[in-house]
């Protein structure tokens, strides 16, 4: 199996697994799938198919720190919508030279919006990606699918947030999967750019990332809402230089495929651990399950073998059943239940047999259901106290501490076919007895009859 082979079977295994249960490891489980298999499909493979594509430079921040502004001002023109409003990029904008169109036409990346522009040379690709703290869901989603998508990740982070949490978790992300990665300061007091870029520089050496290329912008004034020359030339000659030095395209790429791929083994452990989780927490909730109906049907069994049943209605029954010899007749010849039948055609009344009968099937149904409504209480109770089980139970505990409204006729038909099996046991036990009494009793006087 080649390595595109290995990796687009890894992605559809990944892409399945269910993780239903809310367990503790579920949401980091989620996040794991999610990434896996949004860089093997949109980077490690397309990567793979062509390793001369031009370099993807995908430019992420904080909401706010200048992203927009930033890549219009490298390309000197305006090719992104920036402002005051948030969340400012709604739909992420690829920009590319012309020469290098038909390399994301095919949806390589998606979805942005391609746009073409001269100001970009051959060879590099910019991507303006929404918010990573965008407070819509569905951004910072994508914000960290495109930069899962990325040969280069250009992060821009201002002098006052520099230290945030969330900047710092896609920052140690990066680490984590070799990424190569340039940092921009943007609006730095003059007077502290060396405070200031000194101590984000030893932040980021701390964090593994001391390779990571750092670029200082310095507060001032926009200039027809875009960067001084002076302040984004810098940054901007780097960005020209990859472009047009095919080996240091290539050590950028070969860097972040290789450190994408040595990533994957910690990731998918991650990703089998959370199965494991999940089928561990799936398995107690079926053990309480189990346990609360055994204990149900062990109590129905004892209700049957201990007389239970034989109280009220149902004794009355059997006492006028036994008491006025039906149930010997009832074990006679055919001839038997066929005057029964008649009888109660002619007057109307059920016999002693048919009301034993009904009795008896009413009140084996109440004890599966008063079995089998302590069931499913018991089991919503356990549920509530083991991972995964509260969530589970959460709005529908009414509906599931009850039977359920197919109960009464599966139950019906159930006693039915017990109650007839008992029936045919009982008389088949009759009658041996009749035969082996009748037979004694020839034994004893035939003899003499002859």
């Amino acid at each position: 199996m080649t390595l595109p082979d290995a990796l687009a079977h890894l992605r559809d295994r990944v892409a399945v697994l269910p993780l239903p249960l809310e367990v503790p490891g579920r949401d980091a489980g989620v996040r794991a799938v999610r990434s896996v298999v949004d860089q093997v499909q949109d980077y490690l493979l397309p990567r793979l198919q062509d390793l001369d594509a031009p370099l993807l430079a995908v430019v992420g921040g904080s909401t706010g720190a200048g992203k927009s502004t930033l890549v219009n001002s490298v390309l000197g023109v305006e090719v992104t919508t920036a402002g005051v409003l948030r969340p400012t990029t709604r739909t992420p904008v690829l920009v590319c030279a012309p020469a290098d169109r038909a390399a994301f036409a095919d949806g390589r990346v998606l979805p942005v919006q391609v746009t073409v522009s001269p100001a970009l040379p051959p060879g590099l690709a910019l991507v303006d990606a929404p918010d990573v703290d965008s407070v819509v869901e569905t951004n910072r989603d994508l914000a960290g699918q495109l930069l899962a998508a990325a040969d280069l990740w250009v992060f821009v982070t201002t002098a006052s947030r520099y230290a945030d949490a969330v900047p710092w978790d896609l920052l140690r992300t990066a680490a984590d999967r070799g990424t190569a990665l340039a940092v921009v300061l943007d609006r730095v007091p003059p007077e502290a750019v060396d405070e200031v870029a000194g101590d984000l520089a030893g932040m980021l050496a701390r964090a593994g990332l001391a390779a990571a290329t750092l670029w200082v912008v310095r507060e001032g004034p926009l200039q027809d809402g875009r960067l001084p020359e002076s302040e984004v030339a810098p940054l901007r000659g780097w960005l020209h230089g990859l472009a047009a030095d095919a080996g240091a395209r290539a050590e950028v790429v070969r860097q972040t495929l290789a450190g994408a791929l040595a990533s994957l083994d910690d990731r998918v452990t991650g990703i089998a651990a959370a199965g494991d989780e999940q089928v561990a927490a799936a398995g107690a909730l079926r053990s309480a399950a189990d346990a609360a109906y055994d204990r149900a049907a062990t109590a129905v069994d004892d209700g049957v073998r201990s007389g239970t049943l034989l109280r009220g209605e149902v004794l009355a029954r059997w006492q006028e059943f036994v008491g006025t010899g039906e149930w010997m007749r009832s074990l006679q010849a055919g001839i038997g239940r066929l005057r029964d039948r008649l009888t109660a055609a002619v007057t109307g009344r059920a016999t002693p047999a048919e009301d034993l009968t009904g009795a008896l099937e009413s009140g084996v149904e109440q004890l599966l259901r008063a079995a089998a409504e302590t069931a499913a209480e018991d089991t919503v109770t356990a549920w509530r106290g083991l991972p995964g089980g509260a969530a589970l139970v959460a709005g529908r505990e009414r509906e599931l501490a009850t039977v359920g409204p197919d109960f009464a006729e599966a139950a019906g038909a159930t006693v039915r076919d017990w109650q007839g099996a008992v029936l045919e046991l009982v008389r088949g036990e009759g009658a041996g007895k009749r035969s082996r009494a009748r037979l004694l009793s020839w034994g004893s006087t035939g003899p003499a009859r002859w």
